[in-house]
């Protein structure tokens, strides 16, 4: 029950930044006192409507985004024919340059706040990494210093049932620093985990240890085999002895800011982000393959793009896991995501228009400049392929996710 109310939450969590999205070129539009006649939620039938002054606002059958109706916002809109001349100063491409690119900019400012809005919250008052833990792992990856595990499982929760480790069973205890792994001198905690893995598994090993009383002795461990995944995804079978990097257990894994060190916390956090989502989208043409491979059978990476659909089973399972914070942070990332996106320089997106509208002030500019009649607007109709183009495209890897996201999902929680 939880995970369904998990998913509903994020779908309409989702909706929402959609509908702020479209609220955002709404809000801006009558600010600058452009003509806006429709502003609906959804798309397909009406569901319902009313109408307040010269706009229309209601809810449409199939709640898969949103859309506003600014009156000349492209050449091809019929309506700005019916316009009286009164109004015809209204009409959206009769506006200043900067009005229009604020109108067009302000739904990805949108989610950018909502996205700030959301981390600023977070880092505040629920969670935000502690950077002095960070430190301290990188501190304690110089050392030999071994914290040790009660049993090998997997998700590293043991119960009653569980058996104990190789560490536990040769007597090793959290605090102590190995020195050596049959003879061979380990420095640092990457030394070490490397002399471990290839270890034949069920067979006695000497570790050389010096005790957190500085007492120095050899430690007999016999090695268990596990199931790992390496940093490729694949699988592949490496001894352990159920040790894992001490950390100082002193230092918190987490903090909170307060309002006023948050918003730092929570710019510094969006820098990070941006970095990730720009790598993201950079990569996005690769990731195509691994999507189809994920429909057909093969193992789904879990670095390939997700849908909407995909997005919401993950705030689902965060939700069934009781694991919030990570919920809230899919949904920021997401609206930071969608933003970045809307504003490439293509058609449809708010990017193309704001292209466009540019291209047009510099034409004129430069015909000006060569004492040039002014070309007047772009020819919409002679960049209908290139849109047609872009939507196939968007939809065709739209569909190929949400299947993926169907046969084979993401899962982060086993």
């Amino acid at each position: 029950m939880a995970y369904v109310i998990g998913v509903i939450l994020f779908a309409l969590a989702i909706l929402i930044s959609v509908s702020l999205h479209e609220a955002g070129h709404m809000g801006t539009a009558k600010l600058f006192g452009m003509r806006v006649t429709r502003y609906f939620i959804g798309f397909g039938p009406t569901l319902w409507s009313f109408r307040k002054g010269e706009t229309e606002y209601g809810l449409k059958a199939i709640p898969l985004g949103g859309f506003v109706k600014i009156t000349g916002m492209t050449p091809l809109e019929e309506e700005e024919e019916r316009v009286p001349e009164s109004d015809q100063h209204r009409v959206f491409w009769r506006k200043p340059l900067w009005q229009r690119t604020v109108v067009l900019v302000a739904g990805s400012v949108t989610h950018f706040v909502l996205g700030f809005l959301i981390l600023w919250i977070l880092v505040s008052w629920v969670w935000a990494p502690n950077p002095a833990y960070a430190e301290e792992q990188d501190r304690a990856r110089d050392s030999t210093t071994i914290a040790v595990s009660e049993c090998l499982a997997a998700d590293g929760v043991c119960d009653a049932d569980s058996e104990p480790s190789p560490a536990v069973d040769a007597g090793l205890t959290t605090g102590d620093s190995v020195l050596a792994v049959n003879g061979t001198t380990v420095d640092d905690w990457d030394a070490l985990v490397k002399a471990i893995r290839p270890l034949p598994a069920e067979e006695e090993a000497t570790l050389t240890v010096l005790g957190a009383d500085g007492e120095k002795r050899d430690v007999a461990v016999t090695p268990a085999a596990v199931e790992i995944e390496d940093e490729d995804g694949r699988t592949r079978t490496v001894s352990q002895v159920g040790i894992t990097l001490y950390v100082d257990p002193s230092i918190p894994v987490s903090m909170t800011y307060g309002p006023v060190a948050g918003i730092g916390a929570a710019a510094d956090f969006t820098g990070d982000m941006a970095k990730l989502m720009g790598e993201a989208i950079v990569r996005l043409p690769e990731k195509v393959p691994a999507l189809w491979n994920a429909i057909v059978g093969e193992e789904r990476d879990p670095e390939t793009p997700v849908s909407v659909v995909g997005a919401s089973r993950l705030g689902g399972e965060m939700v069934e896991n009781d694991a919030w914070v990570s919920f809230f942070l899919l949904l920021a990332s997401l609206n930071y995501f969608v933003g970045v996106f809307n504003l490439l320089p293509l058609l449809p997106m708010d990017g193309g228009h704001i292209a466009i509208a540019w291209y047009e002030r510099l034409r004129s500019w430069w015909a000006a400049r060569r004492n040039k009649p002014d070309p007047g607007r772009v020819d919409y109709l002679k960049l209908a392929p290139l849109t047609y183009m872009v939507l196939v495209v968007m939809v065709g890897f739209t569909l190929l996710a949400v299947t993926a996201d169907i046969v084979n999902p993401i899962t982060i929680f086993d």
